[in-house]
């Protein structure tokens, strides 16, 4: 049965997959964002990740618009300030 946050992607028929341990580096602040998102749709960080990746792949938006108002508030919360138009600007800050 779907929770009433768990968005429309994450219910259906469930696939077989064999998933892999990876070393993802990851903005701080968007680490943190994404990582209450989950909580939020009480999924696990690992398949919040793949269903927005899995839409983006087919050019889908992933989340609903009260979700999408839930990270704002979670994005404000979190000092998370970078935007898609930062996406491919990003660079590391030097460790002193």
């Amino acid at each position: 049965m779907s929770s009433p946050t768990r968005p429309d992607w994450y219910i259906g028929t469930m696939v077989r997959v064999e998933r892999t341990q990876t070393g993802l580096r990851i903005e701080r602040n968007t680490l943190k964002v994404l990582k209450a998102v989950a909580e939020y749709l009480d999924l696990s960080l690992g398949d919040l990740v793949e269903g927005i990746v899995l839409h983006a792949f087919e050019g889908q938006a992933p989340f609903s618009p009260p979700v999408l108002e839930k990270i704002e508030q979670l994005k404000a919360v979190y000092g998370l300030t970078l935007t898609a138009a930062d996406a491919h600007k990003l660079t590391e800050r030097s460790e002193t």
